[in-house]
């Protein structure tokens, strides 16, 4: 009997590993996880429905958008039961045709259908995954994908990425009057994120690769905003289609992290003073504000009014959709004052501290050199003259020209010092006093970018801070030139005069009595 159990055993255990071995799923990525929960247990119709699927539930509004583009479908196209992507695009993205198709054929190919069309059923599916996805780095990646050969993932060209980060541009500025016609210099910053990423010789990259420097150098360039739009269309569409008007994206408050540059054209490129190019266009600002911390966006909370009148101005279930959105998107950004521009104001560093010291908030200084090298490096509080390094842990230090870059962050990387003898003189920004990152000296007039010696053109300095910032270091300044007016006046009695130095100048001059009253 003995022997007949361990037989028993050991016929078991040779079943046991014949068997294909699964893949440990603590070893998968979010990516193959989700797909791995995908497929099991479920089978799946022509027009991929997966129609043995246990965890299906019934999201209202995508229930609506479905009936509705169903029968937007058969009317133009005679296909029962099904949507297609041109209709998708149209009723849907209306003002974003090209991002309603990618997510289409995203969706399509999620669902492994083999007809041209998607179900009501898979329709349903594929859309309450998509935003129900809880993962920042799965999302991220299925963006890229989407833009991207979905079929070959490790195929996704400059080009894919360009329309990618150009439609997150758009999409930024399509609330602003110009949109981005008056902004040129933008093709210029995509492309210092695509040199940046593909090196010479590399014509192609993966998904993931892609995905992963994104949310490294530029964590909150694509995922709010565009994953937010996406989401909202998606679940509020059904109302312009019920009441046979077309959506408007402009009037959804989606700008979540680009600021509104304080000046007189933010679109134009050029300083409020002096007609120049100015070292911030409203690009270089997009594309900051989805690499800087929220510190300094500065978001503060959607005026009540606004929501509250297009609450009043809806329906019962639009009401519900307001306020879902309203809490979604629950900041906006605040201006960004322009507070030093060497072009204007001079080169230097008396220049230089005369006009950024006393700014109690965050800053960005913007630091151009040779081959167009453009810098940017963040302070989370204001500048002091001091022979320490300071800063908090939202310190910064950004190459934003040629190539796209975040180099540092972390405290104690600033350092400003001009007049404390002994120790190093000018501005200097890095983790290593003994090489630091950004060297200027203590003229203001050489520029050393990771050791190597530049030519420092200009310098702009843009504050973070809320208007009460801006309004104590303009009252700090006035008291300053009080003081200096004061002390320019100075009275001075009879016995005093007799023994200053000035009166012996005079008098060694030829000049021994003061008063030229005719007697």
């Amino acid at each position: 009997m003995g022997n007949t159990n361990s037989h028993e055993i050991n016929k078991n255990s040779s079943k046991k590993s014949l068997e294909p071995q699964k893949p440990n799923s603590e070893h998968l990525t979010p990516a193959q996880k989700l797909a791995q929960s995908e497929t099991k247990g479920m089978t799946r119709s022509a027009s991929g429905a997966d129609i043995q699927e246990s965890r299906y539930g019934h999201f209202v509004p995508i229930e609506k958008l479905a009936k509705y583009l169903a029968k937007k479908t058969d009317e133009q196209f005679g296909v029962s039961n099904g949507i297609v992507g041109d209709v998708f695009a149209r009723y849907v993205f209306p003002n974003q045709p090209e991002l309603g198709q990618r997510l289409f054929t995203f969706l399509h190919h999620s669902s492994k259908a083999k007809t041209k069309h998607l179900g009501v059923l898979a329709f349903r599916q594929q859309v309450e995954r998509f935003i129900s996805l809880l993962d920042d780095s799965v999302i991220l990646e299925n963006y890229v994908r989407m833009f991207g050969e979905i079929d070959k993932p490790e195929m996704i060209r400059p080009d894919h990425l360009r329309a990618l980060l150009t439609t997150c541009y758009r999409l930024s500025m399509s609330h602003y009057a110009g949109g981005t016609s008056s902004d040129l210099l933008f093709v210029g910053t995509i492309n210092a994120v695509i040199n940046s990423i593909y090196l010479p010789g590399k014509d192609a990259l993966s998904s993931g690769y892609i995905s992963k420097y994104l949310e490294q150098h530029c964590p909150r360039l694509i995922i709010p905003p565009l994953h937010k739009f996406c989401v909202h269309m998606m679940t509020t569409a059904y109302h312009s289609i019920e009441s046979n008007t077309q959506i408007s994206a402009e009037g959804v408050n989606l700008d979540i992290s680009t600021p509104v540059l304080n000046k007189g054209n933010p679109f134009s490129g050029e300083s409020s003073a002096n007609s120049k190019p100015s070292l911030l266009p409203v690009s270089e600002a997009w594309i900051l504000s989805g690499t800087l911390p929220k510190l300094y966006t500065r978001p503060h909370a959607i005026p009540k009014s606004a929501s509250t009148g297009n609450a009043a101005s809806s329906s019962g279930s639009n009401l519900a959709s307001v306020s879902f959105m309203s809490k979604l998107l629950s900041t906006v950004p605040s201006h960004w004052t322009l507070l030093y521009d060497s072009q204007v104001d001079g080169l230097g560093a008396n220049r230089f501290l005369h006009h950024v010291l006393g700014y109690k908030g965050p800053t960005l200084t913007l630091l151009k050199g040779d081959n167009n090298l453009l810098v940017c490096v963040a302070s989370p509080c204001e500048w002091r003259e001091c022979y320490m390094y300071q800063g908090g842990d939202d310190c910064c230090i950004i190459q934003l020209l040629p190539k796209y870059v975040f180099i540092e962050h972390g405290p104690k990387l600033l350092y400003l010092n001009t007049s404390t003898r002994g120790y190093p003189k000018g501005l200097r920004a890095g983790k290593d006093p003994r090489k630091p990152i950004v060297s200027i000296d203590e003229g203001f007039e050489k520029f050393d970018f990771k050791g190597i010696a530049n030519t420092l053109y200009s310098i702009e300095v843009w504050g973070c801070g809320d208007q009460k910032a801006r309004e104590t270091q303009t009252e700090i300044k006035k008291w300053q030139v009080k003081e200096a007016e004061k002390q320019r006046t100075v009275k001075m009695s009879a016995a005093d005069w007799l023994d200053n130095p000035d009166r012996y100048l005079l008098e060694l001059g030829g000049r021994p009595q003061y008063n030229n009253t005719s007697k």
